[in-house]
């Protein structure tokens, strides 16, 4: 049995996988396997996984149809022979003690582990009215949660210890949309009264970040409705002050009434033609409010 299993979800994974693979064969701890769980394999990543193979300690499970991202995690969780439960996308490119990292952090105490990422962007005029700047708020902002509410920050880099798991159960497969079936798993293992650290000193590099306004807001309309579901599952746990009689939620306010996913793409495609023509500042507010009213759109939209 090895120290450590990663659980890789996957589709459309075929030119990110190899470096996801040539990461793991440069880990300072061996003792480890990879499952890549193939959520419908749309472009023959099986292959790419069977070629890899010969060289590091990886393997793979084919759906045969799409089944969604929390199906794909529980068959590769409950499959996988590890202690430690080492969560991972597969545009990740690993450092090289991050499967020792892992490990030595759930030595140390029973916990959870969140390790951020760094988003790798391409050179788009989103990355750089929004996206760059949003990745360091973003981390900065995770290092400051409370002890309490950590568990907020689930993800794509996290783990967990196999008895932990399974005394938590598996991933809700009813979150098919994009978001929050992550989350909502972590705030289980924070029910059954176990601490969860966003350690420091991790160093995974994200090489799939959003790439544009268009897919942002879609993502964001869809996440909407996903926190919705989480809502209705678990009461009001997250608190969101969206109300206050400010001008700035005014605008949110107003622009999500018109969301739908035919206008929240519209209006993606709206301002990834202007914000690089917009002064910065400008720019980053156009995308804000447009992430933020597709948000509560979709939470609205969902509640109907």
């Amino acid at each position: 049995m090895p120290k450590a299993s990663i659980v890789v979800p996957s589709r459309g994974g075929r030119t990110r996988l190899p470096l996801l693979f040539s990461s793991l064969a440069k880990q300072t701890e061996q003792d480890v396997e990879m499952i890549v769980v193939l959520d419908g394999d749309i472009d023959d990543s099986e292959a790419v996984v069977r070629e890899a193979a010969a060289d590091v300690p990886v393997r793979s499970i084919v759906f045969p149809e799409n089944r969604g991202r929390a199906a794909a995690l529980n068959a590769g969780f409950f499959d996988a022979a590890g202690d430690v439960l080492i969560r991972a996308d597969d545009d990740l490119e690993l450092e090289p003690d991050f499967v020792a990292h892992h490990v030595r952090l759930h030595e140390e105490a029973p916990r959870g582990v969140i390790a951020m990422c760094r988003d790798i962007f391409p050179e788009t005029d989103y990355a750089t009215a929004y996206g760059i700047e949003a990745d360091v708020a973003i981390r900065t902002a995770a290092f400051e949660t409370p002890p309490d509410r950590t568990w907020e920050w689930w993800s794509g880099n996290v783990s967990t210890t196999r008895d932990d798991f399974h005394a938590v159960g598996g991933y809700d497969e009813s979150f098919r949309e994009y978001g929050w079936e992550d989350v909502e798993w972590g705030y289980r293992l924070h029910q059954l009264g176990r601490d969860i650290l966003i350690a420091p000193g991790f160093e995974t590099l994200h090489h799939g970040p959003v790439t544009s306004a268009t897919e942002r807001f879609e993502r964001a309309f869809a996440s909407g409705a996903a926190y919705a579901k989480f809502i209705e599952k678990h009461g009001s746990v997250l608190a969101r002050q969206e109300h206050s009689l400010s001008l700035w939620n005014s605008l949110v306010a107003a622009a999500a009434r018109g969301a739908t996913p035919r206008t929240v793409r519209a209006a993606g495609r709206l301002c990834d033609r202007y914000v690089g023509r917009l002064p910065h500042a400008l720019g980053h507010k156009a995308i804000a409010l447009g992430i933020q009213a597709s948000s509560r759109g979709g939470r609205r939209r969902s509640g109907r």
